[in-house]
């Protein structure tokens, strides 16, 4: 096995996710000799740091100003991050196949963006579970209208400080009474700006995506200041019930923003400062339905783990009687 390839299996156990808790070169060459095969001179082994270091898909990042590797974070799946260059790029991909450093500027910032909805939802008491393996190079192109990109549960915790997030006991006892799921869970597409030749397919994505869910909702990360785009969104509202919500960061900003591993391991100040650079605007609400489709979740669950993932973090959380984050 080549060193690289070992090096791949070795560092994400090794690795931090936090930047700010980078690990020294010199320590890191220390825990890979634990596990490593060979004999590698500590020259090579900070080549191989260098090198994968500036490769997107490796598992390692080294820290923008200062020293130190982390983990880094998940890249953007291959079907949306694809299509979300084809908006960027106005449907003409040719202008970024010839420059590898905009595609990789690009997907930046969708990182970013991700970072920011998730963080956010967690601030506002939402638990947010991610689907990749639906979108993975060589996914079908179908799982862009089977799978939202994030699915968002809103739990229905107790009143008492105290008890921090458990779950109201007697809402719980009442809903499973009634046949009712204690919990409302809803599907949501990202992308970073709409435009008038795209809104409709972001729009159908999301309908189609959430169908299993309770409602549906159409995240931008750029303002909406078009008003035929925002009454052409509102018209599709009125008759699906797919909710659309602007954060309000313009390209400008999303590039202005740190890496989304910062975004993820931010200190509290520093999380609310990112947090009031959002301008939020909700430009439609959400209809949300009573029940979730089973059938349609049932047949998700035998054509996809992460669905399977889901369905068992939300029953350790009722058993639990809390409502937890999935644990990365």
């Amino acid at each position: 096995m080549s060193l690289r390839t070992q090096l791949s299996d070795i560092l994400p156990s090794l690795l931090p996710n936090n930047p700010a808790e980078a690990i020294k070169g010199t320590e890191l060459i220390r825990l890979v000799r634990l596990q490593l095969t060979g004999n590698y001179s500590d020259a090579s082994l900070r080549y191989h740091f260098s090198i994968m270091s500036c490769d997107p898909a490796s598992p390692i990042a080294k820290v923008e100003k200062g020293q130190g590797y982390y983990r880094r974070s998940a890249p953007v799946p291959a079907l949306s991050g694809a299509q979300e260059l084809l908006s960027l790029s106005q449907g003409r991909l040719d202008d970024l196949n010839s420059d590898r450093g905009a595609v990789d500027h690009a997907l930046e910032r969708v990182k970013k963006f991700r970072a920011i909805v998730r963080r956010f939802n967690e601030l506002n008491g939402r638990f947010p579970f991610e689907f990749r393996e639906a979108f993975s190079a060589g996914s079908p192109l179908g799982n862009l209208w089977k799978y939202p990109e994030v699915a968002v549960v809103d739990w229905q915790t107790g009143d008492d400080p105290d008890e921090g997030m458990s779950l109201d006991s007697k809402m719980l006892a009442m809903k499973q009474r009634l046949g009712l799921p204690p919990f409302r869970l809803s599907g949501a597409r990202l992308r970073i700006q709409s435009t008038l030749h795209s809104y409709r397919e972001d729009f159908f994505q999301a309908l189609s995506g959430s169908m299993w869910t309770q409602g549906g909702e159409l995240i931008y990360a750029a303002p909406i200041e078009d008003g035929a785009l925002a009454d052409g969104l509102r018209a599709l509202n009125a008759t699906f019930g797919v909710g659309v919500i602007s954060y309000g960061l313009s390209i400008e900003v999303l590039d202005d923003l740190p890496r989304a591993a910062n975004i993820l391991n931010a200190h509290p100040k520093e999380t609310e400062a990112l947090m009031e650079r959002i301008d939020f605007n909700r430009i439609a609400a959400p209809r949300y339905r009573q029940h979730i489709d089973w059938s349609l979740l049932d047949t998700l669950r035998r054509d996809s783990s992460e669905t399977t993932k889901l369905i068992e973090w939300l029953a350790s959380c009722i058993e639990k009687g809390r409502a937890e984050p999935l644990a990365d």
